[in-house]
């Protein structure tokens, strides 16, 4: 008898719910760290990695989901037709199997670092000789550091801080019973080194607290103890009133990341699921018990990241990817002026291959050249030690025009954002904090020159953020042209910043909210006529994430004409390819691997016909109608020719690729011919 599969409320027609597609990422993600191709140290990052995103998830996504729930429960999605309420379901089934993943994934990473050489010790397998030890590093550097308290009617339940962990106990005393809770803090060290033996062995902190926390109740008797964790709320509407202009907008938005504390919960975790205490807890937060996830591990993988240090630099190398610099190109390297340079030929980098540096030096030069008159710069998400910042202060005490267009509700970067926005200020920078409701993503830096009469222009434009940091972990594409329409079109720009004006049709760049998702249809459309007319439609794509329904239907529509669409998307994608009379002319694949797939690239047609954009934004509603984003053409060949070759050696990848299958599901590219990891083909053929 015939077996029909369970259908996935998550997928209606061509359209994947965009939490489900989110929920396939992190899947993606966690499976890297089972990946053998990937050395030990840096599979437990990636299991790291898992955590992290799904803890943004909950405060972001699921608390959009809370309020939405809340104030529109009828609200549908546009393109499955679920309810926040059908949506948060689907979440806690999806999410409880990833935690059960995890969990394993966490032993097997276990054992095989005790095997070379690192044994992460647990409290139930503590030998007396090791117990004695790990007591003595819990009384002298964890318990001076623990904040406890005794819950009775006259201390009722205290309130759960976001994202910390704390361990509660079913205490006992003269016939009794009392709740005990131990605040655990985040100032204490992960992992504490046990002597004894040819291994290294480390004992957890939170397994320091299972076995000795209990000591610190004296005269009560411990009958349950369970380890917890609440996630709360951090999706606040950044929106305000722009007719108020007294107010503070920076005092408005400090206000808001510090009620984050404060906001509702989403989620619960727990090591224990048969507790009662649990009960106790969901009853006291009002949270339902969908809600409540468990690992008997921990809730915070991040320690993984630092194990390296406690083995031997021989052996932390042999389990960690070689070391990479990006390298900078013989012409950048060997020009006395990057000015002069970027005055006779478009300069093209692609991080993390290439080395953010000839950014920085330019800005340097720039600085101190006297035919400098401003220079104008976007900011989403800086590094914490930010050369770009110094630079930019340190033009602006040199006389020049620095005006630095800040985004303060780049999500928890707001403290770092605001505290760079001060010193800037300081310095004689004009700060603008971004443009009426719209959050300011975009990408670019404009410089202008005075030469006697002449006004001369060199303008950077990228996909990615003005973040050293990330230039060594993100591929990011970027282009440094002198063309002059492209110098007046961000010229233009940072006016209509100044002056809140959306409305604005420039010569050469695409912006949102207001032509960046009309010039890509239109540009679709064309891809359309030549297709209906016998030719070759073409399109390749490189982004993030695909959810916006009108690129969406369109894309379909462009798939039934007989477009082939080759699309490279990395997270969320809503479109679902493969399906028959539809979307059979799409193919779509996601490249998850050492570096976060972070540029965002729109090509059209071929050879001589392409035209090609970077961009700051993915397709998704937000970037494309809420934010304000460039897309930039991509004006020379050269350049032109070199991101293609980039782009199909990544949908050549069968290592790493994945590709989206018409029932929803992500499967290994099946591979044919030679194994091809692209990053790694990328890192050895650098400038090639």
């Amino acid at each position: 008898m015939k077996t029909v599969s369970k259908k996935n409320k998550f997928i209606k027609g061509i359209y994947v719910n965009r939490e489900f597609s989110w929920l396939l990422f992190n899947k993606r993600v966690l499976e890297q760290a089972t990946d053998l191709t990937n050395p030990l140290l840096e599979r437990v990052k990636f299991l790291s990695i898992f955590g992290s995103n799904l803890d943004e998830f909950f405060m972001v996504r699921v608390g959009s989901l809370f309020n939405e729930q809340l104030t529109h429960p009828q609200a549908q999605d546009n393109k499955t037709g679920l309810t926040a309420a059908k949506q948060l379901d689907g979440i806690c089934a999806e999410v409880n199997k990833l935690y059960a993943s995890r969990a394993n994934v966490y032993t097997t990473l276990r054992k095989e670092l005790n095997k070379n050489g690192l044994k992460i010790l647990r409290a139930s397998d503590l030998t007396d000789l090791q117990k004695k030890s790990c007591y003595e590093i819990f009384s002298s550097q964890v318990l001076p550091l623990l904040s406890l308290m005794v819950l009775d009617a006259k201390h009722p339940l205290m309130q759960f801080e976001n994202m910390r962990s704390y361990m509660i106990y079913d205490l006992e005393r003269d016939g009794r019973r009392m709740i005990g809770v131990m605040a655990i803090n985040s100032a204490l060290d992960r992992l504490y080194k046990v002597n004894g033996g040819k291994k290294v062995k480390l004992i957890p902190l939170e397994e320091l607290i299972r076995a000795f926390g209990h000591s610190a109740f004296i005269g009560y008797t411990v009958k349950d103890k369970m380890l917890l964790r609440v996630t709360r709320n951090a999706d606040f509407d950044t929106n305000i009133d722009d007719t108020d202009i007294e107010r503070d907008f920076s005092q408005f938005m400090k206000e808001k990341v510090e009620s984050r504390a404060r906001m509702n919960v989403v989620r619960l975790e727990v090591d224990n699921n048969n507790s009662k205490l649990k009960d106790f807890v969901l009853k006291h937060l009002k949270i339902n018990q969908k809600f409540c996830f468990c690992d008997r591990h921990f809730f915070d993988y991040k320690f993984m990241f630092g194990l390296g240090k406690y083995l031997s630099q021989t052996e932390t190398a042999r389990l960690k990817y070689p070391p990479f610099k990006g390298k900078i190109s013989e012409e950048i390297a060997n020009s006395q002026s990057l000015i002069d340079l970027v005055f006779k030929k478009d300069i093209f980098l692609s991080y993390p291959y290439d080395s953010m540096s000839p950014v920085l030096d330019l800005l340097a030069q720039c600085a101190e050249d006297e035919r400098v008159h401003s220079i104008k710069i976007t900011i989403y998400r800086l590094a914490n030690h930010s050369r770009i910042a110094e630079l930019l202060c340190k033009a602006s005490e040199n006389g020049k025009q620095v005006t630095v267009v800040i985004e303060l509700c780049a999500r928890f970067d707001e403290e770092n954002n605001m505290y760079f926005a001060g010193k800037l200020q300081e310095a004689g920078c004009t700060i603008i904090y971004g443009m009426e409701n719209y959050k300011v993503h975009s990408k670019i830096i404009s410089i202008v020159f005075k030469d006697g009469d002449e006004i001369k222009y060199i303008t950077h434009l990228g996909t990615g953020n003005y973040n050293e940091s990330t230039s060594t972990q993100y591929t990011d594409l970027n282009i440094i042209t002198s063309d002059q329409k492209i110098g007046e079109d961000a010229v233009s720009f940072f006016r209509n910043i100044a002056i809140c004006n959306t409305d604005y049709r420039y010569n050469r760049l695409l912006v949102a909210p207001h032509t960046l998702k009309s010039g890509l249809i239109n540009l679709i459309d064309r891809e359309i006529v030549k297709a209906k007319e016998g030719k070759e439609g073409y399109i390749l794509a490189k982004m993030n994430s695909l959810t916006d329904k009108d690129m969406i239907d369109k894309l379909e529509e462009a798939s039934i004409a007989g477009v082939k669409i080759e699309l490279i998307v990395r997270g969320i994608c809503c479109l679902l390819p493969g399906v028959q009379g539809k979307t059979e002319n799409i193919r779509v694949i996601s490249i998850v691997g050492r570096f976060l797939e972070h540029s965002r690239v729109y090509s059209f047609g071929r050879g001589e016909d392409r035209k090609m954009f970077i961009s700051s934004a993915d397709l998704m509603t937000r970037n494309t109608d809420k934010r304000v984003e460039i897309a930039a053409p991509v004006l020379d060949k050269t350049i032109a020719d070199k991101i293609e070759k980039i782009l199909q050696i990544m949908l050549a990848d069968n290592i790493k690729a994945r590709k989206l299958c018409s029932d929803g599901k992500y499967r290994k590219v099946e591979t044919l011919g030679e194994m091809l990891d692209a990053q790694s083909y990328f890192l050895k053929n650098v400038g090639k």
